[in-house]
């Protein structure tokens, strides 16, 4: 029988205070966002006649995507409709100004800090079911060898007739009763998943680490009360999250395509790998007895590893040091008027997505979608991009640089909590795990325990990808600290 795990009494209020994150925006933005008008009510088409769904984790409230997507002959017509944030938000204004300070909305276990007040994010901008809505529409059609076609992009009004989640989405599909708005989705993604790999894509499938409230609820709903018991759980991606996910990616790689044409805009940009860390990553499959066909890409050979063997955690893990250096690039004028010299092409790409990039999927969790939409919406259209984006644009690299810091300085801090007050009173106790990561000069090595779903450092010398037991030595949340050691050891 598992024993059930938890802790009893965790809040997380000093994680928040310690970052120095709040709901409180100023009563002048908090207004603005209570109080939103459309900008934009006399150039949108009407597109409600199109029955829009959403796909989101089932307590979600902000809704920035919602798609209807059908086959067109041997390929996809792709309608895919986007908050429009920037229609409800004056420029420049004390609500613009606000969104700028905080750059992304923070997830915690026990709720979000959005970017925008809840009256915005949660209710006049999200795309809700059976409410109309302002948004950005990109159609796109993609062609039977998955690459897109025709794309257009414009403000729309749409209507959502479904909020539906990840999980519901799976299991209708694996009994063949998905909604009509979806039913070409899964073979759509599975298309541009494969198309993503051939063209030297990588793609993690490393299950998610959650902290969730005891009894199996949803993890990091918009608000709940402390003192709460908690747990921690193993969340894996369903198939559902991988071909919603190529929704985004194809939206995202348009994006970038027309504004690195443009020569202006936001950018989502990654380095190429490594050649250590793609050597590191060939060795860790030599040790483990694991072959890596001639072949195929890092991208191919991580994504073909059976999905429940030790190994490929491990090499999941290790996979994720070819993405290290992801940035943002604006591109041009400076600010101050005066043009950019244009980037190199290399500069331009995502490399884990093997092309060029943007973020504008996302604008009521993230600030730069919303900029980074204006400028296609201006560039597609033959007009000059906004002045309030130009003047933006050179100051939004280093803003979600450190929002991205501050967002994953709150997941880590929130889990390294849970893990500390989940396991306090288990000193000494032995639990299986898999090896993650063998010991360095500069690190110690670091195991996964499936129950509870922990990843700590572990003392000694263990060999990686291997299943150990190990001792639990250290479990201290003051100073949010787990450690083991090897069983035996």
């Amino acid at each position: 029988m598992q024993r059930k795990l938890s802790a009893p009494d965790l809040d997380f209020d000093a994680v928040r205070n310690e970052l120095g994150i709040s709901e409180d925006y100023g009563a002048t933005a908090q207004a603005e966002a209570d109080h939103p008008v459309d900008r934009f009510v006399a150039d949108r088409e009407d597109r409600t006649d199109l029955p829009f769904v959403t796909i989101d984790p089932p307590t979600s409230m902000d809704l920035d995507q919602a798609v209807h997507i059908v086959a067109d002959g041997d390929g996809f017509v792709v309608n895919y409709a986007i908050a429009d944030v920037a229609a409800l938000i004056e420029p420049e204004g004390a609500l613009d100004a606000e969104s700028r300070r905080r750059g992304t909305t923070v997830y915690f276990p026990d709720c979000s800090v959005p970017l925008h007040p809840r009256s915005l994010s949660e209710g006049a901008g999200s795309l809700l079911p059976d409410q109309t809505r302002p948004c950005v529409l990109w159609t796109i059609r993609v062609g039977a060898d998955g690459e897109p076609g025709d794309v257009s992009v414009g403000r729309a009004t749409v209507r959502s007739v479904a909020k539906l989640d990840y999980a519901g989405v799976s299991a209708d599909a694996a009994a063949g009763r998905l909604h009509p708005s979806i039913e070409a989705l899964p073979a759509f993604g599975e298309l541009r998943h494969r198309v993503a790999l051939d063209r030297g894509a990588v793609e993690l499938d490393l299950p998610d680490q959650e902290v969730v409230r005891d009894g199996g609820g949803e993890s990091r709903p918009a608000r709940s009360a402390p003192g709460a018991g908690w747990t921690l759980r193993l969340a894996p991606h369903t198939p559902a999250d991988l071909w919603n996910s190529q929704l985004s990616l194809l939206t995202g790689m348009c994006a970038g395509q027309i504004m690195a044409d443009a020569g202006i805009g936001l950018l989502r940009t990654l380095p190429p790998a490594d050649p250590r860390a793609v050597a590191a990553l060939r060795a860790a499959a030599t040790s483990l007895d694991v072959d890596w066909p001639a072949d195929a890409t890092p991208g191919q050979f991580l994504a073909g590893l059976p999905r429940d063997e030790p190994a490929t955690l491990a090499l999941m893990s290790v996979g994720a040091t070819l993405m290290r250096g992801a940035d943002y690039l604006a591109l041009g004028s400076s600010g101050d008027g005066d043009v950019r010299e244009a980037p190199s092409p290399d500069r331009l790409r995502h490399a884990a997505i093997a092309g060029l990039y943007a973020h504008v999927t996302a604008p009521l969790r993230r600030l730069g979608d919303r900029f980074a939409t204006e400028a296609c919406l201006a560039v597609t259209a033959g007009n000059p991009v906004p002045d309030w984006v130009s003047r933006a644009l050179p100051t939004l690299p280093k803003i979600l640089r450190a929002a991205d810091s501050l967002a994953s300085s709150a997941d880590r801090a929130s889990i390294d909590l849970t893990e500390a007050v989940v396991l306090a009173g288990r000193v000494g106790e032995t639990f299986d795990a898999v090896v993650l990561h063998a010991a360095t000069e500069h690190r110690a090595a670091q195991v996964f325990l499936t129950d509870p779903a922990v990843i700590a450092p572990c003392d000694g010398d263990p060999a990686q990808g291997r299943r150990i037991s190990v001792v639990l030595t250290v479990a201290d949340p003051s100073a949010r600290k787990v450690l083991f050691v090897p069983a035996g050891g």
